[in-house]
Order: structure tokens, then sequence, then C-alpha cells
């Protein structure tokens, strides 16, 4: 995979030893992550609104009701920021102002594009059912038409892109650990709990092995 060209917009400046700009990173973390939070201007304010995606090869796709400010406002064309994190590990300083976190982070910048297609749409509908869980889309009802309808489904070329990553241990000077503090790294990886049975559904259905073993790209 090629790397992001990195613009105004785009290129780390606090800490651009963090930055990098690799494709396949890029979209390693977003194809981790599950929640985004996007930014945007509505009514001359600033809102940051959390919302779900899925990357399909070279574009994420969002959706969400039609009558949803977020939807109206990025289907018109308006410009906006989309981000997402990873924590990975919280860091330990043997200073009170040293201590950090280590995480994976991705940027990007954006224009949308509607699916007004039909087929298209439905595709895209299918593409996050499944990035929720592999296989789900056949064990489910598809969307009925008035569903599709109401659902607005958002294509956003990825073309503005960077991410930031950080790891290791705090970057205090040595004479700062003359001290008895512990210091360290406390590592954080998302992992499932237990799985809590709908009372509605069959109650005879076996929660299925895909459930039973969820897990996410790490």
């Amino acid at each position: 995979m090629s790397e992001f060209t990195p613009t105004e917009r785009t290129r780390v400046r606090r800490k651009p030893d963090r930055a990098n700009y690799d494709r396949e990173t890029i979209y390693g973390i977003l194809d981790q992550a599950f929640v985004c939070h996007v930014g945007f201007i509505a009514d001359g304010m600033p809102v940051v609104v959390p919302t779900n995606y899925v990357r399909v090869g070279d574009k994420l796709f969002l959706h969400g009701s039609t009558a949803s400010r977020l939807m109206k406002t990025l289907g018109s064309g308006a410009p906006f920021c989309l981000s997402v994190t990873l924590l990975d590990g919280i860091v330990f300083s043997p200073t009170a102002t040293g201590h950090s976190v280590n995480y994976r982070s991705v940027v990007l910048m954006g224009k949308a594009e509607p699916i007004r297609d039909p087929a298209a749409k439905l595709a895209a509908m299918r593409d996050f059912v499944e990035y929720v869980l592999r296989g789900r889309w056949a064990a489910v009802r598809p969307p009925s038409e008035q569903e599709l309808n109401g659902t607005m489904v958002l294509a956003v070329p990825l073309v503005e892109a960077s991410a930031k990553i950080r790891t290791g241990f705090a970057v205090d000077a040595d004479k700062e650990y003359d001290g008895t503090a512990w210091t360290g790294v406390l590592p954080f990886r998302w992992t499932p709990g237990e799985p809590v049975r709908d009372p509605r559904g069959d109650q005879t259905a076996p929660v299925p092995e895909n459930i039973q073993h969820y897990s996410r790209p790490q």
C-alpha cells in the first residue's frame, strides 16, 4: 500500500516523530476501532458526534437516520473531521506531569457522498452488519424497503488522513527516577464479556461460535 500525502490539514505538528502516514497502518487502526467521532459545523457552532462506521477499500461508510443532523449536514457536502483512537496502555511516570497513555489514533478530513442506488445502499448496510460480526447478515432479517428509505448511507473517500502513535515508557529525565513510586505501563486491550441473552429472543437458540469467541483485529 502507498502512503497518504500529508496536507496542511493532516500533517502532525505536535510530536511529529509519532506521525504515521502509511496507508496500511491507518487502515489497520480504522479496522480495529469501532466508534469514531465526527466534528462538523451546524448552525454556526462546532459539534462532535460519536457514531460507528465501516471501511471498504479506500472508502469509509457512515449511516444513520435521514432525520439525523449529522447525516443531513454531511450529506449536504459540508466538510468535516473524523477521528478514532485505540487506547493501548496507561503510562505511569515518576512525576505528576509525566503520566501519559500509549495509543494509536487516526484523523481524517473529508466530504461525504450520499449513496442513492438501492443496491449499493443495501450492500453498504450488509458491510455494516458484517463489520459488527462476520456471518451475522445471513442470520438476521435484511432491511425492509421502509427501513432503507429511512436510512442515509454516506461514502467518504479516504484522501486526507494521518495517524499518530505513542508507545513505550515515560519520557522523564533519568534523574526523576530517584524516587520510590512504581513506574511502567499498564496495557489495555478490548475484550468481550459473557454474552447476555435477550429475553424476547429464541431461548433455545445456542450462542453462536462467532459470538462466544468474539474478537477484533489487534
